[in-house]
């Protein structure tokens, strides 16, 4: 008589799993392999030196220099 069964709902954690799990496989496909178009890179060219110019103005210390590399390295 003084117990109580306590039920917990999960009628929507299986469908938002299996949602979670179709986007998490699909977004490389979407932002996947695709090459940069000359718009693109005609705005990166423009970025960089700007940058150039920037350090020129304001010149960078050794830490800062040292990310910039690495970032470009990467290609970000």
């Amino acid at each position: 008589m003084g117990q109580e069964i306590i039920v917990t709902e999960r009628r929507w954690s299986f469908p938002i799993l299996v949602l979670a799990a179709i986007l998490a496989m699909g977004t490389p496909l979407c932002t996947g392999c695709r090459e940069k178009g000359p718009v693109e890179k005609a705005g990166e060219k423009i970025d960089e030196a700007v940058d150039k110019m920037k350090d020129a103005v304001d010149p960078k210390g050794p830490a800062e220099q040292a990310g910039k590399k690495i970032d470009r390295a990467l290609d970000h």
